[in-house]
């Protein structure tokens, strides 16, 4: 599980202190799809970057008693300079995964032809896209962190992410952040609603979506 120990985040504005967070304590049960719903602007992409490890609260701790992968398509990481086989194993090293693999998947996956052996500086935004979705398929993780779900490429390669994706979730848990109740719907079984620096988690989807759906109209 993850678990949050009086875990709060805030940022210092030009108007003073914006707070994301509120300290909490919570504990995210491990082999659950989790949505984690919120308006926009209510700090959801900072709490899957908390979780994911890529920022640090503002005070207590995050346990993560289960490997947890980066936001799923995330790929603001590689570096610019090096090819996408490159970057690959690189990432891999850090992560302890087997290099041949993942490059030999993520090769076949992502369909760069030459431009796998090519600078990311040089990818479009689409390309760059494929690389990060094909490696998030290539490492296992027993936690998969989204951070809203965007499509990526025409449809046939949509249909094939869209497979990886189902298979991965079945030996996984997930944690999604969406403002779409719909999504949310289709990929979790219960839910937590973020909202005005606080966190409350429903077992009940449904009950998550109602309440959410009530803040909306405030």
């Amino acid at each position: 599980m993850i678990v949050f120990r009086d875990v709060s985040k805030a940022y210092r504005t030009n108007r003073g202190w914006r707070v994301i967070l509120e300290p909490t304590t919570i504990e995210l049960p491990r082999n659950r799809r989790i949505g984690i719903l919120g308006r926009n602007g209510m700090g959801k992409s900072t709490l899957i970057r908390l979780i994911a490890g890529t920022e640090s609260p503002s005070s207590g701790r995050i346990e993560r008693q289960v490997s947890v992968s980066w936001p799923l398509g995330f790929s603001s990481g590689f570096h610019g300079e090096l090819t996408g086989r490159e970057n690959l194993r690189f990432i891999s090293r850090i992560y302890g995964a087997d290099i041949d693999y993942v490059t030999d998947y993520v090769e076949e996956f992502s369909e760069l032809g030459d431009y796998f052996d090519m600078p990311v500086e040089t990818y479009s935004s689409g390309m760059s896209a494929r690389l990060a979705f094909g490696l998030s398929m290539a490492i296992r993780f027993e936690c998969y962190l989204v951070d809203e779900l965007t499509s990526v490429g025409d449809a046939w390669f949509r249909d094939k992410c869209e497979q990886a994706f189902a298979a991965r979730r079945r030996d996984s848990g997930l944690i999604m952040v969406s403002h779409n109740a719909g999504t949310i719907r289709t990929y979790c079984d219960m839910g937590i609603v973020l909202r005005d620096g606080r966190m409350t988690a429903y077992d009940d989807l449904e009950m998550a979506i109602a309440d959410y759906s009530e803040g909306l109209k405030l």
